[in-house]
């Protein structure tokens, strides 16, 4: 872990030049320190370097701190010790990295900027953040902020969705050199794989109105709107309404789930008659055996899994013209 001055990467001229035009005018009261964490893994973290930062770069009276974080695990703490002398928390990374900073975001409370670096991005979809990294930066720098949600399994916290049953299955198949290689392809690649295998697995549902039992080939629940790469968790979930959207798909057979693969994208595969579609402030689901979580991307905890959802636990900065999440 390495921590260095942004001077070291790049010269202001070059910012605005790479830009082609110059940054807009810095927001009153932007922050005078900020720290940049970045998952050197991302598939797109070259191009941080060479754009993202030199347009950061290019406000006078605005330094930025740099973190070379390799091992996700330790951004909560990296957070947690420049909580007294940086005004921001600037992430490059995807939705697993996002996921690492949770913790020392909800900690701190200090704001979050997001650099999309990932594969899916799904919270930047969510928050109507540019992929474009240097429209992402000016976004940053403008210092428009909005509270959002974080939901929570088992203690750790997620922004977009935790999924028990293909979703955990697709995590495991999903690899590095697979996204690398094909980008979002290989998420249609790995989920090809795991749906010609699928098999359902009988669980238990709790909330605070009802226990069900039920034979399902995932369970989802979602804090936020988007996850998998562009899917929708239900066309009513936001990400800052205080409130878990959960389904479970409880089909017989696994080609059944070709039926819904269009209506995933806008959430109306909440529709249908054999999705379960819920909502509520926690849940809780238990399996015979433990089952891997995964959330956000990334696999970390098993069931039994107990879901609870903190209302405006995270502070973003958003474009000032984002259209409402739902």
């Amino acid at each position: 872990m390495t921590s260095e001055p942004v001077e070291a990467l790049g010269s202001e001229k070059q910012g605005a030049d790479e830009a082609g035009k110059p940054p807009p005018p810095p927001a009153r009261g932007i922050a005078k320190r900020a720290l940049l964490l970045v998952n050197a893994n991302s598939r797109r973290a070259p191009e941080l370097m060479e754009t993202a930062v030199a347009r950061l770069r290019a406000y006078e009276g605005l330094e930025v701190v740099l973190e070379d974080c390799r091992d996700p695990d330790a951004l909560p703490d990296v957070i947690r010790a420049h909580r007294e002398d940086v005004d921001m928390v600037i992430v490059g990374g995807g939705d697993g990295t996002m996921n690492a900073a949770a913790r020392g975001l909800i900690d701190t409370g200090l704001p979050l900027g997001i650099l999309p670096l990932g594969t899916a991005n799904d919270l930047a979809r969510t928050l109507s953040i540019p992929e474009d990294l240097e429209a992402a930066a000016d976004v940053i720098l403008a210092g428009h902020t909005r509270r959002i949600d974080c939901g929570e399994v088992n203690g750790r916290p997620f922004f977009n969705v935790a999924s028990i049953g293909l979703s955990a299955e697709l995590a495991h198949g999903l690899t590095r050199e697979l996204k690398r290689r094909f980008g979002k392809l290989g998420y249609a690649i790995a989920a090809a794989q795991v749906l010609a295998r699928a098999r359902p697995f009988r669980a238990t549902i709790e909330s605070a109105t009802e226990r069900a039992r039920v034979s399902t080939f995932q369970i989802a629940v979602g804090n936020g709107r988007h996850y998998g790469g562009g899917m929708t968790v239900d066309e009513d979930a936001r990400i800052d309404d205080a409130t878990l959207h959960l389904y479970s798909l409880e089909m017989r057979r696994p080609w059944e789930l070709l039926r819904l693969a269009g209506s995933f994208r806008s959430g109306r595969h909440v529709a249908f008659e054999d999705v379960r579609s819920r909502a509520a402030k926690t849940f809780e689901v238990t399996t015979r055996k433990p089952r891997s979580v995964n959330a956000d991307g990334e696999l970390i905890t098993k069931t039994p899994a107990r879901f609870r959802v903190l209302a405006k636990a995270v502070t973003v900065i958003v474009p000032r013209d984002a259209p409402d999440p739902a």
